[in-house]
């Protein structure tokens, strides 16, 4: 496991798509996700280079939080509100979590979880949602620790999988 680096403490912020510093640094850390295995192997897609701060800027209920040591981005959440009809509530999705190589085993993972969590209870949520592919093991140990757990409304019909169709 990687020791903390002394005197210098790991900090979240919410980030403003439209601050250069925090766009950049969002920017930075989805292309060394969309690199990874689990995120795809693939640079960051050029659209996404040009357009993705505009467009979650301008996205309804969009949000994510920067993890930071000094000046330096080490993790990323993107996030966004959704509704639970069975709980007649808002709820938030993340959609991206990403931490740095450079940076895992030091808890951004959890305190990026944390920061989502107050702001979903700030916004009156009920619950926090996210996605995992089932062989990310790692990222499934440092969810569990934040207090995540597969989805399933009765274990006797099974968990809940995630399904997409492209348009």
């Amino acid at each position: 496991m990687k020791e903390k680096p002394e005197g210098i403490p790991v900090h979240t912020v919410i980030a403003d798509f439209r601050d250069p510093k925090h766009g950049a640094d969002l920017l930075a850390l989805m292309d060394h996700y969309s690199r990874d295995p689990y995120g795809g192997g693939e640079p960051l897609a050029d659209v996404c280079r040009r357009e993705l701060l505009d467009r979650l800027a301008e996205f309804p209920g969009a949000f994510s939080v920067l993890a930071y040591r000094g000046d330096e981005p080490l993790g990323l959440t993107n996030c966004f509100m959704g509704f639970s009809t069975f709980q007649c509530k808002p709820l938030v999705n993340i959609h991206d979590a990403v931490v740095h190589e450079s940076a895992r085993g030091l808890g951004v993972c959890t305190l990026m979880m944390e920061k989502v969590v107050e702001v979903a209870r700030e916004r009156g949520c009920c619950k926090i949602t996210l996605e995992v592919l089932q062989k990310n093991l790692p990222a499934q140990a440092a969810y569990r620790k934040c207090g995540f757990k597969p989805y399933a409304l009765d274990e006797e019909f099974g968990q809940a999988e995630f399904w997409q169709r492209y348009l």
